[in-house]
């Protein structure tokens, strides 16, 4: 099993040019069901598990509390590695195929209202140390709807502040043009021409445009560990993180009249059923459009 998993694995990279990300969390949820299998049958073929022993190792998975989100990840990662097997000849039957995936909760993602994104931007001083830098990020962020890992990889060529355009790299390899706001893209000059250069160090710093002390490229964790600061400072309430941002992004460009394919085309969502789940979110909008417009309110 732990050659058909490395097999597997390469192909996501190679040719499938999935994340680094992607590919270590398939391989995680693959490896924990291989050590579930081998104590619990003393096997290591891949050949002799049946669609009941997957059913079997994911009853054990959610008696351990799993999440039904985390466990349908599961179910994918299971069931894209055994099809992989059974279309390369190495298994005769696939026995993930007939596995269900458990139906989701109804998810609504958390968001900060327009009020609470200007007190947090307005909070940042750029006078003081890393001031510009850390306004350019929650301005970055917010305006443009970057996941945090496209922002840690964004670059100073791929920028265009006078067209204000940003081009980013997101899920599965894919790139994409994202337009920058006015606000974010003064932010952005002031902290290319004024701050960045300040950090930059000879033989560390790349064309990165958000830039660490030491001069390297920050961080994921570091960016989170910024916002959470920055948050506090601003007397927010709360856990803010980046992908907080993203989300206020989405659900005001909807609340304020953007079409929903504009919004999937910004965010990089492959499926606009991803983006859908937005338009449960403002239904304070709704209804006072409903109230406005309708004859009878």
């Amino acid at each position: 099993m732990d050659q058909a998993i490395d097999q597997f694995i390469l192909f996501l990279a190679t040719e499938r040019g999935l994340s680094d990300n992607y590919q270590t969390a398939v391989r995680r949820v693959l490896e924990e069901f291989v050590r579930w299998y081998e104590g619990r049958f003393g096997k290591s073929e891949i050949s002799t598990v049946r669609l009941e022993h997957l059913s079997e190792y994911l009853a054990h998975r959610k008696k351990q509390g799993l999440a039904t989100g985390s466990l349908r990840l599961e179910i994918v990662a299971l069931k894209i590695f055994f099809r992989h097997l059974t279309s390369r000849g190495l298994l005769s039957a696939d026995p993930a195929e007939k596995m269900d995936s458990p139906r989701l909760e109804q998810y609504l993602p958390e968001t900060l209202n327009e009020i609470e994104v200007e007190k947090l931007i307005e909070s940042i001083d750029v006078a003081k140390p890393l001031g510009q830098r850390d306004r350019a990020i929650v301005e970055l962020l917010y305006s443009s709807g970057l996941r945090v890992s496209e922002l840690t990889q964004a670059r100073i060529e791929n920028l265009d502040l006078e067209e204000r355009i940003i081009r980013v790299t997101g899920k599965g390899n894919k790139t994409r043009l994202v337009p920058v706001g006015r606000r974010a893209a003064d932010a952005l000059t002031d902290y290319l021409s004024g701050e960045r250069p300040r950090l930059v160090r000879s033989g560390r710093t790349s064309t990165h445009i958000v830039l660490s002390i030491r001069g390297s490229a920050l961080t994921a964790n570091r960016i989170r560990q910024i916002l959470k600061e920055r948050a506090r400072l601003a007397g927010l309430e709360g856990n803010i993180y980046p992908h907080l941002l993203r989300h206020s992004f989405a659900t005001h460009l909807l609340g304020n009249g953007a079409d929903l394919r504009v919004i999937q085309e910004m965010l990089g969502h492959a499926d606009i059923a991803t983006t859908q789940i937005y338009t449960h979110v403002d239904q304070g909008h709704l209804k006072s459009l409903h109230k406005k417009f309708h004859p009878r309110p």
